[in-house]
């Protein structure tokens, strides 16, 4: 096993697996392979992995822990046979599989990890690369979302609703959808409650939305309002206590 400590490929042991590993893991996906230097299968597998994260050096990174070195941590995440391989993403394990495998499915497992162009031009947000993200990939529900997000603050509510409505099962392309028709259908008394959404005021959002379905017996508009709602409290959490709090109201609302 090469022992390197800097770049894509790098050796992580119980000191610093939290900031190399887990906190790391936040900015970009890293895979850990969990080996032991008396095992043949690690031996013939690791280089396969060291192979796949130096080809996406940049996009991935390869941590290598000696498990009989760090038995804490072998223990920690339920090592019973190796090689080991666990990728993390956002501080937690992502995916994993045991055994040596081929290069051709180690190849897969890392594919997998590193976002696609679309995903790439979502993250910078712009309407360029939204539009961008969504010709190379329309299924991208989150490009998609986000456009139509940026399309209402920009009140082109019926493009909007156009593009979000495709959206099956995305709560909050839903809320969106939401707030797009009630728009079209001459909505103002909502406006405080849709700017405060925009500017990330939750709470100011959730207040007047719970005002208004308490004042309104017309189905309609109070689905819409509902459909408003849970798509802030999929932003927030479910554990989220405003989440939590204006749920609860709102299904005394509804019941």
């Amino acid at each position: 096993m090469a022992e390197q400590t800097q770049g894509t490929v790098f050796d992580v042991s119980e000191a610093d697996f939290e900031s190399r590993v887990v906190e790391r893991s936040r900015e970009l996906p890293v895979v850990v392979d969990f080996w032991a230097d008396w095992c043949g299968p690690c031996k013939a597998l690791g280089p396969a992995l060291e192979a796949a994260a130096s080809a996406r050096a940049g996009k991935i990174e390869l941590a290598k822990l000696d498990v009989d070195q760090n038995q804490g941590l072998a223990a920690r995440f339920g090592i019973r046979g190796i090689p080991a391989v666990k990728a993390f993403r956002d501080g937690a394990v992502a995916s994993e599989f045991v055994g040596a495998q081929p290069p051709p499915q180690v190849e897969a497992f890392f594919d997998a990890l590193v976002p696609s162009e679309a995903d790439e031009l979502l993250a910078s947000g712009d309407e360029a690369s939204l539009r961008r993200a969504l010709e190379l990939d329309p299924t991208n529900t989150g490009a998609r979302r986000e456009l139509g997000r940026l399309l209402l603050r920009r009140d082109e509510p019926a493009e909007a609703l156009e593009l979000l409505e495709p959206a099956d099962g995305d709560y909050v392309a839903a809320g969106l959808a939401a707030r797009a028709r009630l728009l079209l259908d001459g909505e103002q008394e909502l406006a405080p409650a849709f700017a405060a959404w925009d500017d990330g005021d939750q709470e100011s959002a959730l207040a007047a939305l719970q005002q208004a379905i308490e004042a309104t017996d017309e189905p309609d508009r109070r689905d819409l309002i509902r459909r408003l709602m849970v798509a802030i409290f999929t932003e927030l959490g479910a554990d989220h206590p405003l989440a939590r709090e204006h749920r609860r109201r709102l299904a005394a609302v509804l019941s």
